[in-house]
């Protein structure tokens, strides 16, 4: 047969299989007019591309999902590659997120610590709702309403979270008490809990003053100017304003603070971001503490208003910073609400210090070579050796008095002090990391409860612990708990192991009014600033 026989007699078959073939496929592709149609249908006229897949998901996927978590899983991927201090906070989160910074929270008002699975009430807040419903220092708390919070595996912060809840709301506490045979039950109505941000404020001799401060917060100020007040009444005449692991707060709360110490028109700090002009905060003269001699405690954990702080009091060579650079936080965040109780806070501009340093460390290369910033100081020397840090001279800037200071990541002080390594052993940190000297402090606290209770200071409780021969119980305490005893680092460590026994025994005795004046004895950096 020759080929334009047999290509007459296949074209028609082929034809047809083509035809087959294109009905079969037509089957499986969807409809053109109902692509377009649905594209149309879905373009929204205003909003962006994610508005739109969004959409898309929730009118059209296979499944059915939560495109609410969707959003919230989002948010996060869509700030990964912004500063390190823009966040997005969960509307669950906001309001412990906004604890420190309000100053107050709805609660039962009480100190409780979990000790072997038992919840014991550690103190009860004067004037609180758990002592007007009559709940003692040392009470078990064996149910919050009706969840059992005695011998189970709860931590503290979910018995905390049992306990807080909505102004005026009431909770039901079942405690036992020592000398009552039957379990108690005492309802409390929930108060407003105050945040102290004042750790403690005293006199450390008869004319220097102490005053550390945790945060920047809505109250701060008005707890800072109290404790100033008093400790002026007391004879001071210079104060050591202790920023260590103060990582920031609210702005206008630091420069309220920093005002007090300077004269009229002085610049205080300066912020400048792309959509946010210059803008100058300068002191305004009516300071009560003008004349007072100001020295500001800093380390790598001070950050942000902190840094504020200790730059306004530097640049105007107001006092002298002491301690270790600071951690080099220069970003501004305005925290803005989302319709749902959520937040986001933003980094809107980067803050200046009088000099016109910005003392942001970088963080162009991703966020954690950023926090590991810390990690790689300790490594390369620069806790225990000045000479370690090296400055970049291109930004080398003058104070008011004409001294040099460097910006490009954190304040350096003018006093460096090492971190100390005094007494340092490997059992100083099992004992510590294990928790074993704290759960001691604690256990010796709760056994002597009834002939402490009438401690009022930290000397009478020094006093009352000199008869006791307190690190060889702890170590003891501890090899009962699993750690063996290593006579080598007890003795290495003796003195810093006795001191901070007795700072947290009278921590749970009396609070920090009681910790931070012993512990102070064995601080170096405070003992150096002392010497100023």
């Amino acid at each position: 047969m020759n080929k334009s026989n047999l290509r007459a007699l296949l074209t028609p078959i082929v034809l047809a299989l083509a035809i087959v073939f294109g009905m079969m496929l037509n089957r499986f592709l969807p409809d053109r007019t109902q692509v377009s149609a649905s594209s149309e249908m879905f373009l929204p006229v205003t909003g962006s591309k994610l508005d739109l897949i969004i959409s898309m998901i929730q009118n059209s996927y296979v499944d059915t999902v939560d495109t609410r978590q969707i959003v919230e899983n989002t948010i996060p991927v869509l700030l990964k590659d912004l500063d390190p201090h823009t966040v997005y906070i969960p509307a669950k989160d906001m309001q412990r997120a906004n604890e420190g910074i309000v100053g107050n929270f709805g609660g039962v008002g009480i100190q409780f610590y979990k000790y072997l699975d038992t919840v014991t009430v550690v103190k009860v807040v004067p004037g609180g709702p758990s002592e007007k419903a009559g709940i003692k220092d040392g009470d078990r708390i064996v149910r919050v309403n009706d969840s059992l919070v005695a011998g189970v595996k709860m931590s503290q912060d979910k018995i905390q979270e049992l306990m807080r809840g909505e102004l005026g709301t009431k909770v039901e506490l079942t405690i036992a008490r020592r000398g009552e045979p039957q379990l108690i039950k005492k309802e409390v109505v929930r108060g407003s809990i105050p945040v102290k941000s004042v750790d403690v404020a005293y006199m450390l001799n008869d004319t220097t003053g102490y005053l550390k401060t945790n945060t920047f917060g809505m109250h701060t100020y008005a707890e800072f100017m109290q404790a100033l007040v008093k400790l002026k009444a007391e004879g001071m005449r210079k104060i050591i304003i202790d920023l260590r692991e103060n990582e920031g707060g609210v702005l206008p709360i630091a420069i309220q603070m920093i005002n007090e110490f300077l004269d009229a028109d002085r610049l205080i700090l300066y912020t400048q971001g792309q959509a946010q002009p210059r803008t100058d905060y300068k002191s305004n003269g009516k300071g009560q503490f003008k004349d007072l001699r100001v020295d500001v405690l800093i380390s790598e954990f001070s950050a942000s208003a902190s840094e504020i702080f200790a730059g306004a009091i530097q640049d105007n060579d107001r006092g002298l910073i002491i301690g270790r650079r600071s951690f080099g936080k220069g970003l501004v965040q305005e925290q803005r609400p989302l319709p749902d109780g959520s937040a986001l806070r933003l980094t809107v501009a980067r803050y200046y210090t009088p000099s016109g340093r910005s003392i942001q460390k970088p963080y162009n290369e991703g966020k954690e070579k950023y926090y590991n910033d810390i990690y790689n100081r300790l490594v390369h020397g620069e806790f225990s050796q000045k000479d370690s840090i090296v400055f970049d001279e291109n930004l080398k800037y003058q104070t008011v008095g004409g001294r040099t200071v460097y910006g490009g990541g954190g304040i350096m002080p003018d006093v460096f002090v090492p971190a100390d390594t005094t007494g340092v052993s490997r059992y100083l940190s099992d004992v510590t990391r294990t928790q074993f000297l704290y759960d001691y402090t604690f256990d010796f606290m709760d056994r002597h409860r009834p002939e402490m209770t009438n401690l009022k200071d930290y000397k009478q409780i020094q006093n009352y612990l000199k008869s006791f021969d307190l690190v060889n119980e702890m170590a003891n305490y501890a090899a009962r708990r699993g750690l063996k005893r290593d006579e080598k680092g007890i003795k290495e460590s003796y003195q810093v192991l006795r001191t901070r026994i007795e700072a947290f025994i009278a921590r749970h005795t009396i609070d920090d009014e009681g910790f931070y004046p012993i512990l102070g004895q064995i601080d170096n950096t405070l003992q150096e600033a002392i010497k100023q």
